[in-house]
């Protein structure tokens, strides 16, 4: 077991508070890398095993079902023993899979070791968003925001470094370096963020006087959360996941596509860090339901246009719209239930928004299949993304409806 050691709450917000957010980005830029390799990757597989679009996306499912299912085993490993621990289990996990990638004979094989890269993935995500929420009050907003675009400077980074490995050295080849990669950057991170920080009484209290403007227990407000958070990932991930492909099926290349992927991600880091700064100021929940009204209007935008200039225009929009969608739940969560809990609770709703890239991923690639064309996938991710917008709309009017009343 990985030794912690403690810490007062005359760290918040310390030089030593931003210190220890600049690692957890730097842990969640390299560990993000699991989240967007496949993406590039998924051309080659395609190629390599013949089979369809909607096969050949599996194992993006499978990245997904081990990120949700790992956030929230990573996010109780976190809750109890403090991030090192879980971070250290997911460094280990990420680099078996990459490896056991490389070596798989068949896309089932390849398939389950992404299971493993999406466990081990989870670690450097949600459990890192909670814990960096410990060590902020009056800028959690922007911390946690921060600490999410590590995620989006690894889609930024890695597509077209991805790319340029697996069309020179191929894509086995390529899995093995990265998995040997976040071994070696990771581990000795983990070691910088051993210190935790002693949760205290009055954020457990502020939390319920939160808890208490909404007039739902906090099982409800778990589980509107998370179907809110199934549809508006359900919407993100069809031009996220199949940018690269639908490049390629319009003639312009994997590469042209994986460059928009990266622009869409450079700009969600600004989004990111932007929503950061909005929350703190007019709260999660306004900030999540801004983000998903224009995260709409980009998907609008995709029925209309394909040209190469007008898919790199819409792409950076899309990143710029959607980026602080997934911080916002974070921001949410922790306005709202204990901060003991925030790690589990996040875990659960980070959850449901993987398991929506999960079926928007497949679903996305099996709308192809059925039609031959991208736009009714486009318009399917409209409708989920208007349950998002419909649920946030509804928990503001009725936290605004209960304050009027007090």
């Amino acid at each position: 077991m990985i030794a912690q050691t403690g810490a007062g709450p005359g760290e918040i917000e310390s030089s030593y508070a931003w210190l220890r957010l600049a690692v957890a980005v730097t842990i969640s830029t390299v560990g993000g890398v699991g989240m967007w390799s496949f993406m590039v990757a998924l051309p080659a597989l395609q190629t390599d095993f013949s089979v369809g679009r909607a096969e050949a996306s599996f194992p993006f499912t499978m990245v997904m079902l081990g990120f949700a299912g790992g956030g929230v085993l990573m996010g109780r490993l976190a809750d109890r023993f403090g991030i090192a621990v879980p971070l250290a289990i997911g460094t280990l996990a990420v680099a078996a899979g990459y490896l056991a990638t490389g070596l798989s004979p068949n896309l089932w094989l390849v398939s389950l070791a992404h299971a493993l890269i999406g466990l081990g993935c989870s670690a450097s995500f949600g459990p890192l968003m909670a814990d960096i929420s410990h060590w902020f009050v009056q800028r959690r907003g922007i911390a946690v925001a921060i600490a999410a675009s590590g995620n989006y400077v690894a889609g930024t980074i890695s597509p077209p470094v991805v790319q340029h490995f697996i069309a020179t050295s191929g894509w086995r080849a390529t899995h093995i370096g990265i998995g040997l990669f976040c071994l070696v950057a990771m581990l000795p991170l983990t070691l910088a963020l051993r210190r935790r920080l002693d949760v205290h009484q009055s954020e457990a209290d502020n939390a319920a006087d939160r808890m208490a403007e909404v007039p739902l227990s906090p099982l409800t407000l778990q589980v509107l959360l998370c179907i809110a958070g199934v549809a508006c990932c359900v919407a993100m991930s069809m031009p996220q996941v199949h940018i690269v492909a639908y490049c390629g099926d319009l003639g312009y290349g994997v590469a042209r596509g994986a460059e928009m992927l990266s622009i869409m991600l450079g700009f969600g880091i600004i989004s990111r860090v932007g929503s950061g700064f909005i929350a703190d100021r007019i709260g999660g929940v306004r900030t999540l339901l801004l983000g998903s009204v224009l995260q709409g209007v980009a998907l609008f935008l995709y029925l209309w246009f394909d040209g190469l200039i007008s898919l790199y225009v819409i792409s950076a929009l899309f990143g710029l719209f959607q980026g602080g969608i997934v911080p916002s739940y974070a921001i949410i969560v922790r306005e709202y239930f204990s901060p003991r809990e925030a790690g589990t609770r996040l875990g659960l709703v980070l959850m449901a928004t993987l398991l929506g890239m999960a079926l928007g991923g497949w679903m996305s690639g099996l709308v192809f299949d059925l039609t031959g064309s991208y736009r009714a996938a486009f318009l399917n991710g409209l409708g989920w993304n208007l349950v998002n917008v419909a649920i946030m709309v509804w928990l503001l009017q009725r936290t605004r409806r209960r304050m009027a009343y007090a």
